[in-house]
């Protein structure tokens, strides 16, 4: 609740850290099950459980991005209340179980906290992702976690839109945290990456900490990259790929795209500009999980969201 632009929220007592939610991206796989095999000190936080969690153990064992579907995508109102049986696909029995386990995903007794931890093959550096622009409560956190690491930058993806967000394996719990770091390769742990995921989630969880002890967070803007629109390959006909990402835009997440800018090249050395009508900053460039998705990359505008002060109850 809110009065008079302060926030109030319980205290957040119950966080977990998801790993493994992709089964090949393993700087959350290897940092989850460092946790959950050895101490859990370094993750745990004066009066609050942080519960480490591998979330699709059988695709981590085969090191692929999932088994039958993609868990991140599955977590939608129609397979949380489907019929629970083994002849639903692998992914959508972890959903069920998760969202049991963590939730129920909308209401009361769901956990506080869920981190996802992410890599990406794009060049995106450490990226927080925001689900909501009216939670204040993450939004502190992910201003907090900013400032921690500054000089070092920490873009701030927000993906609200209905016809662009999907069902993940985060948003069974209050407040959602996606935590994406690259470039890395499928199936590799790069030890930089590594820990710049593991300097994240310590500064998310101080903030926890602090906000749990009755520090009140003053109000503050956080600057956003909003996704726009999702960015397919030029294709043919017959749906085959005929062009790649312009070696100038390749690497280039975060930075401004303007009409007339390279942003395809066809296999004879042809260049498709970019045709739009203003800048735009893409993200998640040449991401290799997303051919599949027929996506090479995500549009996205800046804009500058304001946060509440926030307190405990």
């Amino acid at each position: 609740m809110s009065s008079n632009n302060v926030a109030s929220f319980n205290e957040a007592r119950r966080v977990a850290i998801f790993g493994g939610t992709h089964g090949n991206e393993m700087s959350g796989v290897t940092l989850v099950n460092l946790w959950m095999m050895n101490s859990r000190e370094e993750i745990q936080r004066k009066g609050v459980d942080t519960k480490p969690f591998i979330t699709n153990p059988k695709a981590v064992e085969k090191c692929s991005r999932y088994v039958d579907t993609d868990l991140n995508r599955a977590f939608t109102t129609a397979n949380l209340s489907a019929p629970s049986g083994k002849d639903l696909p692998y992914e959508v029995q972890r959903a069920q179980e998760i969202n049991r386990l963590f939730g129920p995903k909308g209401s009361s007794e769901a956990y506080d906290v869920i981190f996802d931890l992410h890599n990406t093959t794009s060049n995106m550096g450490c990226t927080l992702i925001l689900e909501s622009s009216k939670d204040h409560f993450n939004l502190q956190m992910m201003n907090y976690i900013k400032k921690a690491i500054a000089p070092d930058s920490c873009p701030v993806l927000l993906n609200e839109d209905p016809g662009l967000k999907y069902a993940t394996a985060r948003s069974v719990a209050k407040h959602s945290v996606g935590l994406e770091v690259g470039p890395q390769p499928q199936g590799v742990l790069r030890s930089n990456i590594f820990e710049a995921m593991r300097i994240i989630l310590k500064h998310a969880l101080d903030f926890i900490e602090l906000f749990n002890e009755g520090v009140e967070f003053p109000p503050c803007t956080v600057d956003v990259f909003k996704v726009s629109e999702r960015m397919d390959y030029p294709r043919d006909a017959n749906g085959n790929i005929i062009a790649m990402v312009h070696p100038n835009l390749q690497d280039c997440d975060w930075e401004p795209l303007t009409p007339g800018d390279p942003m395809f090249q066809t296999f004879d050395g042809k260049t498709i500009p970019y045709e739009g009508e203003s800048a735009v900053y893409p993200t998640f460039i040449n991401e290799a999980a997303y051919y599949e998705k027929q996506q090479a990359f995500v549009t996205t505008r800046r804009e500058t969201l304001a946060a509440n002060a926030i307190r405990k109850v």
